[in-house]
C-alpha cells in the first residue's frame, strides 16, 4: 500500500517538473525568435535559406518541364510564359533546371557537411577528452588534411574517383572534417574540467556517456554557426567543380554545369548564365548571412566587439 501511495505522490511532482522544463524551453525559444527577428542579416539569411530548402524539397511540383527534356526546335528561346527563364542550347527549360539545381546544391550540402560534421565531432571529442598521445595522433591526421588547400584537395580527390554526386560529397566531407574536429576539440578541452563533468564522473557515468550527454551538447553553438558557413562553401565548391567538369555530370542539373554550358552562348542568350548565377549568389549570401547572424546571436560578446571596432 505504501508503494502505491508513493507512486501516486511522485507522479504529480514528475509532471510538474516536466511542465516547468517545457515552460522554460518555450520561454527561451520565444526570446530566441525575438532576437533572431531583430537581427536583419540573420533574418534575411534565414528567409533565403528557407526559400531554397522549400524549392529543393518541392522541385517536382514547382518545375514546369522535365529539366533534361530536349527540344532542339526551341533552342535558345527567350523568356516567355512557357519558359520563364528561356531555354538553353539544347532546348531545355532553364527555369526547371535552376529549380532542380537547387535540389542538387542542398543535397550536396547536407551530405558533405553531415559527413564532415559526424567524423570531425567524433575525432575532436575523443582527442580533446582523452588528450595525450591519442590527441597528438588524431590532430596530426587533421593537420595533414588541412595542409592541402580545400578546393585543390577536392579537385584531386574527385579527379581520382571520377565525377559523380557521391565523389563530390565525399571529397567535400573530407575537406570539412578538420574544421569541425578542431572546433570540437577546443570546446571539449574547455568543458572537460568543469564541475558538471566532474560530477558526472563521480556518479560513475562512462566516458562515452559523459561526452555524448554532457560535453558535446555544450559545443552546439559554434557547431551551428560552422554548419551554416560550410553549407555555403559546399554549394559554391560543388558549382566550381561542376563548372570545371569534375562535379555533377550532365544531364543532371547543377548551377555549375549550367554556367559552363552557357559560356559559349553568353553574347546571344545571357539568361542562360544570369539565372543560375543569381541563384548561386543568393544561396551563398543567404547561408553566410545566416551564419554571421547566428554567431552574433549565440555569442553576444563577439557582436559587441565587432560593433565596437566598427
Amino acid at each position: 500500500m505504501n508503494t502505491g501511495g508513493n507512486s501516486v505522490h511522485t507522479c504529480p511532482s514528475d509532471l510538474a517538473l516536466l511542465l516547468s522544463r517545457l515552460s522554460s524551453f518555450l520561454q527561451a525559444f520565444r526570446e530566441g525568435v525575438v532576437r533572431f527577428a531583430g537581427h536583419r542579416l540573420a533574418l534575411f539569411g534565414g528567409v533565403v535559406v528557407a526559400l531554397i530548402m522549400f524549392v529543393a524539397l518541392f522541385a517536382p511540383y514547382l518545375s514546369m518541364h522535365d529539366p533534361s527534356e530536349m527540344a532542339v526546335s526551341n533552342r535558345l528561346a527567350p523568356l516567355s510564359t512557357a519558359h520563364p527563364f528561356g531555354t538553353d542550347q539544347f532546348g531545355r527549360d532553364i527555369y526547371s533546371r535552376v529549380i532542380y539545381g537547387a535540389r542538387i546544391s542542398v543535397l550536396v550540402g547536407v551530405i558533405a557537411v553531415g559527413l564532415g560534421l559526424s567524423v570531425g565531432v567524433a575525432l575532436g571529442a575523443v582527442a580533446g577528452y582523452f588528450g595525450r598521445a591519442l590527441d597528438n595522433i588524431l590532430m596530426r591526421v587533421v593537420d595533414a588534411v588541412m595542409a592541402f588547400p580545400g578546393l585543390l584537395l577536392a579537385l584531386a580527390l574527385v579527379a581520382a574517383w571520377g565525377p559523380s554526386l557521391y565523389s563530390v560529397c565525399l571529397a567535400l566531407g573530407i575537406r570539412y572534417m578538420p574544421g569541425f574536429a578542431r572546433l570540437v576539440r577546443a570546446s571539449v578541452l574547455k568543458e572537460r574540467e568543469k564541475e558538471y563533468v566532474e560530477a558526472a564522473r563521480a556518479l560513475g557515468e562512462s566516458n562515452l556517456r559523459v561526452l555524448c550527454r554532457h560535453i558535446i551538447p555544450n559545443c552546439a553553438s559554434p557547431l551551428i554557426v560552422q554548419i551554416s558557413l560550410d553549407f555555403a562553401h559546399a554549394i559554391i565548391a560543388e558549382s566550381s567543380l561542376s563548372f570545371l567538369g569534375l562535379g555533377i555530370p550532365p544531364p543532371t542539373s547543377s548551377w555549375g554545369n549550367m554556367l559552363d554550358d552557357a559560356r559559349a552562348y553568353m553574347a546571344i542568350y545571357p539568361w542562360g548564365a544570369i539565372f543560375p548565377g543569381l541563384s548561386l549568389s543568393l544561396a551563398v549570401l543567404g547561408f553566410n548571412f545566416l551564419g554571421d547572424g547566428l554567431r552574433d546571436l549565440l555569442d553576444p560578446r563577439l557582436a559587441e566587439e565587432r560593433s565596437g571596432y566598427a
